[in-house]
C-alpha cells in the first residue's frame, strides 16, 4: 500500500476500536487501516533483520494476511499493553515459526497479498539510518504517529477552509520560537504580526494535543501517556 495514500484524520495510528474491527473477517476497511499505518515500519525491520527487498515484501503481505486469517488478532486487545509491542512481537515469532511453512507459496502462491509499494519502500528503507531492528521499528512507528499527527491536523485547517494557513505556517512546528519570522509569516498570511503570534501558538497547541491523543489511543487503560511522549520523543531525536 503506498504510503502517499493519506490515511483517514479520524484514524489516529491504531485506535484500539480499529484493531478490534479488524478481528472480524468481513471488516475490510478496518484490516485495510491497519495495512496503512504499520505496514512500512515492519517492512522496515525485516529488511533491517537481512531480508532482501522481494522476501521482505512477501514476509510483510503474508504477515498481515495471517493477521487476519489465522485470527491472531484475538490475541490484541487493550487490556494486552501497548500495540506497537504486540505486532512487533508477533512479527518476531511469523519470521522464526511461520514463514517457513509458506516457502514454497511465495510471489504468486496461494496466500492474501496486502499490495505494498516495495519500490517506493525501498528508496525510503535506503534513507534508513543504520538502527538494529528492533529500534529501527521503534523509529518507524514513531514517525508514523507524526506524520499521522501532521494529516489529521492538516485536515482539520482544510475542513476549516484554513488549508493555506497551515502550509504557511507548518515549519514553525519544528522551529525554536525565537527563530520564527512572524514578520514574514504576517506577509504570507495576510495579517499582521500579532496575529501571526496567536495562529502560529494555536498550531503548535492543537499539533501537542493530537499528537498526545494519537499516543493514548495506542495504549493500555491505565498506561501513562506522558511516558510515552517521552519515549516517542526521544526516539525521534535519536
Amino acid at each position: 500500500m503506498s504510503p502517499d495514500s493519506a490515511p483517514s484524520p479520524l484514524f489516529a495510528t491504531t485506535r484500539w476500536s480499529v484493531v478490534l474491527a479488524a478481528r472480524h473477517v468481513d471488516s475490510t476497511m478496518a484490516m485495510e487501516t491497519l495495512c496503512r499505518a504499520y505496514w512500512y515500519p515492519l517492512y522496515a525491520y525485516v529488511r533491517r533483520e537481512g531480508h532482501p527487498p522481494h522476501d521482505a515484501q512477501d514476509l510483510t503481505q503474508e504477515f498481515f494476511a495471517r493477521l487476519l486469517e489465522k485470527d491472531w488478532l484475538r490475541a490484541a486487545g487493550p487490556e494486552q499493553g501497548r500495540f506497537r509491542t504486540f505486532l512487533l512481537v508477533a512479527m518476531k515469532r511469523f519470521l522464526i515459526n511461520e514463514w517457513h511453512k509458506q516457502a514454497a507459496q511465495k510471489r504468486g502462491g496461494q496466500i492474501t497479498h496486502v499490495p505494498l509499494d516495495v519500490d517506493d519502500a525501498e528508496r525510503r528503507f535506503a534513507c534508513e539510518p543504520e538502527l538494529v531492528p528492533d529500534a529501527m521499528f521503534e523509529r518507524r512507528w514513531a514517525m508514523t504517529l507524526l506524520e499521522q499527527t501532521l494529516t489529521a491536523l492538516e485536515a482539520e485547517f482544510a475542513s476549516a477552509g484554513k488549508g493555506a494557513d497551515f502550509f504557511a505556517m507548518k515549519h514553525c512546528l519544528t522551529l525554536d520560537r525565537g527563530s520564527i519570522s512572524y514578520a514574514e509569516l504576517a506577509a504570507k498570511t495576510g495579517c499582521g504580526e500579532g496575529a501571526a503570534r496567536v495562529a502560529v501558538h494555536r498550531l503548535r497547541k492543537r499539533f501537542r494535543e493530537l499528537f498526545r491523543e494519537n499516543i493514548a489511543a495506542t495504549l493500555a487503560e491505565g498506561e501513562d501517556v506522558e511516558t510515552e511522549i517521552q519515549h516517542v520523543v526521544a526516539v525521534l531525536a535519536g
